[in-house]
């Protein structure tokens, strides 16, 4: 088969887009604060490790906390000791785990594609990613896992690529799946062993699992997991192992934790948004392997993509059927449909009017960018707020100027489409981590707020959160936080004469003024952001936080 030769011109843009969206991984990482909740935990539990001297037992707020194995909280305390703790070290680990996922997208595009712009188009459109480039600065757990099962799908595809280097392979594959049940448990082991065993029946060749070299890869596994098991267990026998494996794995999957109507359709627009843009070509990747599966099932590339289809269906159906659901579960596909939507990308930019479907889908892209752009600027610029949100003016243009471009230019070349939807998306991240984050940390009050209570606070003082979740407060104040679980309860340690700091909602401390009365006084009130759209579009404040406190300053 003749493969057309891509364009230098769109080759060259391509891989000055790549770069750009790249570097911007690694930019200013530590310009914003923590995000609550989540990413509280990863900065400051390898804190709480280095300052008690414990590497075994995880602890946050300054008590245990083995909801996860161990690896992410060793990475980043790691780090600290090499470049000091600091919030932009801990994104370090985040990026760097993201910057894996993208380089192990471009390896398995060339793998799985006979044309030569699919692995630049599969990682610059992973990398120009919005949703993808937001969770590699603030979710390490979950991207570092994605990283590592992304590395045991690559690993797997190579072996099977490549023959003659299958032993190499596969022994990197089992030291990713041993760090990646190091980093978030048995769902790093169980899931690819699934999707691996149902690619050999697939093919008929169940059989050839002895090749596999399955007792190796347990003993590389164990070698990797058991150390830090038996410490645990050494230190406080079977409660948290068992609370792990019993409560974060089987009860997560068969009963639904802290959310509702989550139906089996839940994950649809997730795969779709977690690889944007190329994921709105994943109907296209799969017509296309419908359609070339008679002639081309046993061809290298073809075996590769059937992989890839397999790793995305399986795991997006295994958490579908889950009780709770979190979006973040089924990201280790976010490269896999990647290189599936770059692959087809790449055909219809070498085949002309012969791939209409993908060029219609391009146009979908860039129509959907228009009106993306639309709505920013109508929420933020025409229909007015109060929300002071530099950037947003520049992000609303650039998305509907680049959308209209890539509407006009696919009706002439796919590849200079692609290119002004990747160009679209690459600024709109600099955008972001240049002026829209930086400007949101004026409605994310935990930092103020926690210098206010470092300047007052007192050995022996208590602080308090009732209904406000800011686990990133410990970070801040080097504190442990205690929780009141009602109104009641906070108004009965406010009167017992206790030195403390409260933080609390505006609208909760109203309902509770008059039974605090004179027992404490607020000491600062603070912004926060409230992402509904009916309190944009009404113009309404920004809901705000507010600080008691029961060391009042004195009466002028």
């Amino acid at each position: 088969m003749i493969i057309p030769v891509p364009s230098p011109s769109v080759r060259l843009a391509l891989l000055f887009l790549l770069g750009a969206a790249l570097l911007s991984y690694v930019v200013d990482l530590g310009g914003s604060s923590i995000w609550d909740a989540n990413e509280a935990y990863y900065v400051e539990t390898p804190r709480e490790m280095i300052q008690s001297g414990n590497y075994v037992t995880p602890q946050f707020n300054y008590e245990p906390r083995t909801n996860k194995p161990v690896l992410s909280y060793w990475v980043v305390a790691g780090l600290y000791r090499v470049f000091g703790v600091s919030v932009g070290v801990e994104r370090m680990a985040i990026a760097a785990a993201a910057l894996v996922i993208i380089a192990a997208a471009w390896f398995l595009a060339r793998a799985a594609s006979p044309h030569a712009l699919a692995p630049l188009l599969a990682a610059a459109g992973l990398a120009a990613s919005p949703r993808f480039f937001m969770f590699a600065r603030r979710i390490l757990v979950d991207v570092l896992l994605a990283a590592f099962m992304t590395l045991i799908l690559l690993c797997f595809a190579l072996a099977e690529r490549y023959p003659h280097r299958r032993r190499a392979f596969l022994l990197g594959m089992y030291v990713c799946v041993g760090l990646g049940v190091l980093t978030k448990g048995p769902v790093a082991a169980a899931l690819p062993a699934l999707i691996f065993a149902i690619y050999l029946i697939c093919y008929g060749e169940l059989r050839r699992v002895r090749e596999m070299m399955i007792p190796t890869g347990l003993a590389i596994v164990l070698v990797i997991v058991a150390p830090w098991y038996l410490a645990l267990y050494r230190e406080s026998g079977w409660t948290h192992i068992a609370t792990f494996f019993l409560g974060e794995n089987l009860d997560r999957y068969t009963t639904a934790i802290g959310q509702q109507g989550r139906g089996p359709l839940y994950y649809l627009p997730v795969l779709l948004t977690d690889a944007l843009p190329w994921s709105l070509l994943l109907p296209v990747a799969v017509a296309v392997w419908i359609r070339e599966r008679r002639e081309r099932w046993r061809s290298p590339d073809f075996r590769i993509r059937t992989l890839l289809l397999l790793w995305t269906a399986v795991i997006v159906g295994f958490f579908s059927l889950s009780s709770t659901k979190q979006d973040l579960y089924i990201f280790p596909v976010a490269a896999a449909v990647a290189v599936l939507g770059g692959d087809v990308v790449a055909r219809g930019a070498m085949n002309g009017l012969a791939w209409m479907s993908v060029r219609v889908t391009m146009g979908a892209i860039g129509a959907l960018l228009v009106a993306v752009g639309a709505i920013v600027l109508y929420l933020f610029q025409w229909a007015g707020t109060t929300y002071n949100i530099r950037g947003t003016m520049i992000a609303g243009v650039v998305a509907a100027v680049g959308g209209a471009a890539a509407v006009i230019l696919v009706r002439r070349r796919t590849a200079h489409a692609a290119v002004a939807v990747l160009a679209t998306l690459v600024v709109l991240n600099w955008t972001l981590i240049s002026g829209v984050l930086p400007s949101v940390e004026a409605y994310k009050p935990v930092v103020p707020l926690s210098q206010a209570i470092t300047e007052r606070v007192r050995d022996g003082d208590v602080i308090i959160h009732y209904n406000v979740a800011m686990p990133s407060m410990v970070f801040y104040t080097g504190r442990r936080i205690d929780v009141a679980w009602s109104g009641e309860e906070l108004v009965e340690m406010i009167r017992s004469g206790k030195p403390l700091f409260a933080v609390l909602p505006d609208d909760r401390y109203s309902e509770l003024a008059g039974e605090i009365g004179g027992s404490a006084c607020v000491i600062d009130r603070r912004p926060t952001f409230s992402a509904k759209l009916g309190d944009v579009l009404a113009r309404r404040a920004p809901p705000a936080i507010v600080l008691l406190s029961t060391r009042c300053p004195p009466a002028r």
